[in-house]
């Protein structure tokens, strides 16, 4: 009985990865080389690096080694320069530039995208004041602290004054030169919280061992995506496919918060070919 029911397990797990494998459709490409070919910089932690191991690791490598599998294909990373990406695209050096790209309209001229994650901004503090940010201004009466001239510097501005105009605590906002003082000011309690990238601080939490946390909420939400040559349907199509397979299987959200990027999560990748398509 016990050889009996493994039996059929084993069958079930082996048809269910087939299925699972016939649901994403592979690209001429694909289907020709069997392999799943990507340029990548390897140079941006948590998304692409190389570790102590010498391994090609991160959120971008590890999510594209799922798709692959989903397909039965070989990743193949090409590492290039970020800037030659879109150009490679369009010259058909390759078919696609798996990294964080932000959709714009100069880049929609030469390439479209798979959207598969989230960027924004967060707000992390130290464990022992996580309960302290509360309601649906959550900021007011709070100092934090910013790194002078990014995006999170003028965010921070427009908050001060919504929480003025609402008649709620003042928001304090404290401006530091470098993010590595931001985090040392708020370790020593001389802030209450830092706004930066939410990628860069969920990595930082990962790898701080939980020094600071993330608290919930994005601000300045945008999509981020990975690029492929205008026009090039099948790719797209597979890419989406393949990413909301692993949506859909959990594997996504693995790999994301094993980096520390659950507030990066989407809940479907989509294609956009256009600015219209932003969602």
């Amino acid at each position: 009985m016990k050889t009996i029911l493994s039996t059929a397990l084993t069958a079930l797990v082996l048809a269910a990865t087939a299925a699972g494998a016939q649901e994403v459709p592979k690209s001429p490409e694909v289907a020709s080389t069997g392999k799943l070919t990507i340029a990548n910089t390897l140079e941006y932690a948590p998304f692409e690096f190389i570790d102590e191991q010498g391994a090609q690791v991160g959120v971008n490598i590890e999510l594209a080694a799922a798709v692959a599998k989903l397909m039965g294909a070989e990743l193949e990373v090409s590492r290039m320069p970020f800037p030659s990406m879109i150009p490679g695209l369009a010259a058909d050096r390759f078919r696609i530039a798996w990294e964080t790209f932000s959709p714009t309209e100069e880049r929609l001229a030469q390439v479209d995208f798979v959207m598969f994650l989230k960027s924004g901004l967060v707000v992390s503090t130290t464990p022992d004041k996580k309960d302290s940010f509360t309601g649906d201004t959550p900021l007011c009466g709070k100092r934090i602290g910013v790194i002078g001239g990014t995006v999170s510097d003028f965010l921070i501005d427009k908050l001060v004054t919504d929480c003025a105009d609402k008649g709620q605590p003042v928001l304090d906002k404290k401006v530091f030169l470098e993010g590595k003082d931001v985090i040392q000011a708020a370790l020593s309690d001389r802030i209450d919280g830092r706004m930066d990238d939410a990628t860069a601080s969920g990595y930082f939490e990962v790898t701080s061992g939980g020094q600071m946390v993330v608290l919930p909420g994005l601000y300045d939400e945008a999509p981020l995506g990975i690029a492929v040559k205008k026009g090039d349907a099948d790719t797209a199509k597979m890419l989406e496919a393949g990413l909301n397979a692993l949506i859909a299987d959990g594997s996504y959200k693995a790999i994301m918060d094993k980096y520390g990027l659950g507030s990066a999560m989407i809940d479907k990748a989509f294609i956009v070919d256009s600015l219209d398509d932003v969602k």
